[in-house]
C-alpha cells in the first residue's frame, strides 16, 4: 500500500480558506494576524494533519523557536515549578522547551551544553551558575541569549534570575541562634548550592557543627540515614538543618521511627518550600524560594532579547523567606 502524501502548507492555506503567506505567519508568527485567522489555520493543520518544518522556517529567519533548558535533574522537585512556568512562557511566545540533565556532574554539565550550542537554540535557560570557566567562555562565544537562575553572581555569563544560597544559610543560622537550640546539626546534598548554604549557616552561628553530607538528588531514604549518620556523631542533637525539604522529610520520618517528639526533642528544618512540606504532621519548615516566578522572568528575558526589546534588569534578585511551621515551632 502506497503511503499517504504528506500534508503541505499549500492544503493547509486551501482548507483554511487564506492565503499561503496568511497560513505560514499564523503560523510561524502568530502575533501579526488575528487570533480569528489563527484559529482558521490551526483548525486546517488539524484536519490536514499537516506537520510544520521548524527548521526550514528557523534557517530562513535564524531562529529556531527552540530554548534549551538545563536542570541537574528532573527528579528534583523544587526545580519543577521552575520549568513549568518557564515552559508555558515560553510557549506562549511560540518557542519550546528542550531540556537536559546534569545529573550534579561538571562533565555531563559540559556536555549537554555543547550539544545545546551545536543546536543554536534561541536560548539557553540554566539552573545554578555554570561552573566550568571553559564552558562559560564558549557560551559567551556562542553569542547566544543565556539565563543563568536559582543562583546568584555579579559577573553572569549573561543574564541571571535567582537568590543567594549564602544568605539563606545566614538566615537559617540566625535563626537557629534565636531559637536557641545548642546541639545542632546539618543534613546537607554535597552538591555546590548546599554546600554554599552550609557555609553561610556556619559563618552566622559561629562554630562548626555536625554534618551528613549526602549525594545529590536528596530522597526521603537518603534523609533517614543522614540522622542516623548525625545521631551517631552527637546523641544529644536538638535540632537539624536540611539542605532541602525532601531530606527533611526523611530526617522526620527516622526521627519518628526513633520516637522522638518534633520539634519537642528534635527541631528540623528544610529548604525549597515543596508542595507537600506544608501537610506533613507536623508540616516541615522550610524556605520559601519563588520558582514559578524564576522560570516567568528567564523566559521573558530570553524572549525579549531574541525580539530586540531593552533589558532593563539582567541580574534579578528573587530573594526568599523562611515560613516557619510546626517542625520547629515549640
Amino acid at each position: 500500500m502506497t503511503p499517504p502524501k504528506a500534508a503541505t502548507l499549500h492544503d493547509v492555506a486551501r482548507e483554511a480558506g487564506v492565503s499561503l503567506i496568511t497560513a505560514s505567519r499564523a503560523l510561524s508568527n502568530p502575533g501579526v494576524v488575528s487570533a480569528k485567522t489563527i484559529a482558521k489555520v490551526q483548525a486546517a493543520v488539524d484536519a490536514t494533519g499537516y506537520i510544520p518544518n521548524l527548521l526550514a522556517g528557523g534557517l530562513k529567519s535564524k531562529r529556531s523557536l527552540m530554548v534549551a533548558g538545563v536542570v541537574p535533574a528532573l527528579a528534583v522537585s523544587q526545580f519543577l515549578p521552575t520549568v513549568q512556568s518557564l515552559t508555558n512562557e515560553l510557549s506562549a511566545a511560540g518557542y519550546q522547551l528542550l531540556l537536559g540533565q546534569t545529573n550534579y556532574d561538571p562533565d555531563v554539565e559540559a556536555s549537554v551544553l555543547n550539544t545545546m550550542i551545536g543546536r543554536q537554540p534561541d536560548g539557553i535557560v540554566i539552573t545554578g551558575l555554570v561552573q566550568s570557566e571553559a564552558a562559560r567562555d564558549k557560551l559567551r562565544r556562542s553569542r547566544i541569549p543565556v539565563v543563568e537562575t536559582w543562583d546568584l553572581s555579579d559577573q553572569p555569563i549573561d543574564k541571571l534570575v535567582g537568590f543567594s544560597h549564602q544568605k539563606v544559610g545566614n538566615a537559617l543560622g540566625e535563626y537557629f541562634l534565636k531559637k536557641g537550640w545548642t546541639h545542632i546539626g546539618i543534613a546537607s546534598g554535597s552538591d555546590h548550592r548546599a554546600r554554599m548554604r552550609r557555609d553561610g549557616f556556619i559563618a552566622a552561628l559561629g562554630r562548626e557543627v555536625p554534618t551528613a553530607f549526602v549525594s545529590p538528588p536528596s530522597n526521603l531514604e537518603r534523609g533517614r540515614r543522614a540522622l542516623a549518620d548525625l545521631l551517631a556523631l552527637e546523641p544529644r542533637l536538638d535540632a537539624v538543618c536540611c539542605s532541602s525539604d525532601q531530606l527533611a522529610h526523611g530526617v522526620m520520618v527516622e526521627a519518628q521511627a526513633r520516637g522522638l517528639r518534633i520539634p519537642q526533642d528534635l527541631a528540623i528544618c528544610g529548604f525549597g518550600n515543596a508542595d507537600f512540606s506544608a501537610h506533613m504532621v507536623p508540616s516541615i519548615t522550610t524556605v520559601h524560594v519563588d520558582g514559578p516566578d524564576i522560570g516567568r522572568l528567564a523566559a521573558r528575558l530570553i524572549i525579549d532579547q531574541c525580539r530586540g526589546a531593552p533589558i532593563a534588569e539582567s541580574i534579578i534578585d528573587v530573594g526568599f523567606r523562611i515560613v516557619e511551621r510546626e517542625s520547629t515551632a515549640g
